[in-house]
């Protein structure tokens, strides 16, 4: 089986989020442990696409963003969004900021990216 280097910022085929070019806004998310909240805002820009999501309750009301590249996989039926990170990293996740700003901060791009290559085993898929 061949591997392939984890892509932060672009959507995994087996999502088939780039191919179908729909919005995932309104989609729950389920970590590999359980749901973590619904999908606020998704892009589909290629090479930079990520979704914020509002996990309601679960870490105090807080919004957090992924990279396109922790969706494993997409139930377009059930409007679920499967990310393959557990709830506890994603909750130690680089904090995004009450206004949101930090989605077009290069830098905070970086460290998400980074945290987040750093869950992987050596960021091989």
């Amino acid at each position: 089986m061949a591997t392939r280097t984890w892509d932060a910022w672009n959507y995994r085929e087996s999502a088939e989020v780039s191919s179908r070019g729909k919005d995932l806004t309104g989609f729950t998310v389920e970590a590999v442990d359980g749901s973590i909240g619904k999908v606020d805002r998704s892009t589909l820009d290629v090479g930079s696409s990520y979704v914020v999501v509002d996990t309601g309750p679960w870490i105090f009301g807080k919004k957090v963003m992924l990279p396109a590249g922790t969706i494993d996989r997409v139930d377009w039926n059930e409007e679920k969004v499967y990310v393959d990170r557990t709830k506890n990293q994603i909750k130690d996740s680089p904090e995004l900021d009450e206004a949101g700003t930090y989605e077009s901060d290069p830098a905070y791009r970086d460290r998400l990216g980074t945290y987040y290559g750093g869950t992987y085993d050596r960021g091989v898929l």
